[in-house]
């Protein structure tokens, strides 16, 4: 039997998948790209376009492959249950829990004992992580490793916490003992990934901080990198961050939650913070890891309701004045079921679209500036995607993108690197010789 995944959304989404993925292999499937039995939709529902991309994926497979099971599964029919459940395309459709039953669901469509299986079970108080363990990522030179799901935050534009539930850490052992046997495969690189990272440990009495130091001391991890996904300012600790700054396998870029830089605009989402709050996270950042040696990256949304000419200049302000190495700029999408939908003073689209071109183009030229300013730099870069049999693209602790010609060399190999110019998309490097380089105030070991 061979099965097909469609993947739509976040990071967690594809490791969830890579799992599942990785279930139907160990049960007799073959995992393709092509023409297959099965065929399942790992749901995302952040906007209502992400809704409307699965339903047309699904649509398409039934239509071209009308035997075939098909499997809507994800956030899409957690938050939405009713809705999802009423697509007729979909043979099996699944929420974001009890995973481990999908395999179960698909039989019974292939083996004739049901008709059609609608089994989305609603998140409990008390619920746990559910464990779906990767040892492999197709196409991927790092490791993506979820530590925790869930959410308690209720942002006024966020359907999540309706699709992950509340807040559920996962075990540290189990972690580490993933962390081993990824590094034994030969990943070099790890990521943490989580619907609210530095929520981790908070239902299990421990915190993030530890799990990075107890990672970094695993044996294969020494010479390895550890890298952070998304974090909200007002939950990192500045004791968090001084013990994170301790940890030389951890890469010095951070991922912070901005979202809006003017005041006014993060109240009215809801957020539980101020630019100026966000503005001393940041800046304690910059002070424990070395301003030349840390990058700040971030999201940004514009056009959200109410959000008046003067309120986006502010925004606008505050953005540049923070130096991201990189701005992911939203215009803001209108989703039903969240308070920001019924919100007045909705902005017109083409508005949106013309303050994110503007964002964007402001972002754009400060990434520049600071690429350009790594110029002459040595960093250890992870060899990620080949272009020829000796160029590749690849990635510094700080995820400044580069292109490199590294002879000898493989995808997964972390090569020191002296940068080049920045071309608009990624700097030009060339390959050093082998040792310690120096990072900031930070001295990495990276051979």
């Amino acid at each position: 039997m061979r099965v097909r995944f469609y993947t739509l959304g976040c990071k967690v989404n594809q490791n969830e998948s890579g799992a599942l993925a990785r279930l139907f292999a160990q049960n007799g499937y073959t995992v393709t790209d092509g023409e297959a039995d099965v065929y399942i939709v790992n749901s995302c529902t952040v906007t209502a376009e992400g809704a409307a991309k699965s339903r047309r994926w699904l649509r398409r497979q039934k239509r071209e492959n009308p035997a075939a099971v098909t499997v809507l599964c994800g956030c899409w029919p957690q938050a939405f249950p009713d809705e999802a459940a009423a697509f007729a395309e979909a043979d099996v459709v699944m929420g974001a829990t009890a995973r481990h039953a999908l395999l179960e669901n698909v039989q019974k469509l292939l083996d004739g004992s049901a008709a059609r299986v609608v089994d989305i079970r609603p998140h409990q108080k008390g619920e746990t992580f559910e464990e779906l363990p990767m040892d492999r990522f197709a196409g991927h030179t790092r490791a993506f490793v979820k530590v925790e799901d869930g959410c308690d935050r209720r942002c006024a534009y966020c359907v999540i916490p309706r699709a992950r539930g509340p807040v559920r850490s996962r075990s540290e052992a189990s972690i580490l003992d993933e962390l081993a046997r990824l590094a034994g495969a030969g990943y070099r690189e790890f990521v943490f990934t989580a619907i609210s990272l530095p929520s981790y440990g908070r239902d299990t009495g421990t915190g993030l901080a530890d799990l990075v130091e107890r990672a970094a001391a695993l044996p294969g991890l020494q010479h390895g990198r550890i890298r952070l996904g998304s974090l909200d300012p007002d939950l990192l600790t500045d004791a968090d961050i001084a013990r994170l700054a301790a940890v030389p396998q951890l890469c010095p870029q951070f991922h912070l939650s901005l979202q809006s830089g003017c005041d006014r605009t993060l109240r009215a989402m809801r957020r539980p913070y101020t630019a100026g709050l966000f503005a001393e996270k940041a800046a304690a950042l910059r002070a424990a890891f070395g301003a030349g040696g840390v990058s700040l990256t971030t999201d940004v949304i514009v056009g959200f309701p109410g959000e008046t000419d003067d309120d986006f200049e502010e925004s606008l302000a505050f953005v540049i004045s923070q130096r991201f190495l990189k701005v992911h700029v939203f215009p803001y999408s209108r989703r039903a079921g969240t308070p920001a939908y019924a919100m007045p003073e909705q902005v017109p689209e083409d508005e949106k679209l013309a303050r994110a071109r503007r964002m964007s183009e402001a972002c754009e030229a400060v990434r520049a500036e600071l690429a350009a300013g790594m110029a002459g730099r040595r960093e250890p870069v992870l060899l990620e995607t080949p272009l020829s049999a000796s160029l590749f693209t690849g990635y510094t602790p700080q995820y400044l993108p580069v292109a490199v010609t590294a002879p000898g060399h493989k995808s997964g190999d972390i090569v020191d690197v002296r940068l080049g110019a920045w071309d608009g998309a990624r700097c030009r490097g060339t390959v050093e010789k082998n040792g310690w380089i120096e990072s900031g105030k930070r001295r990495i070991a990276w051979m």
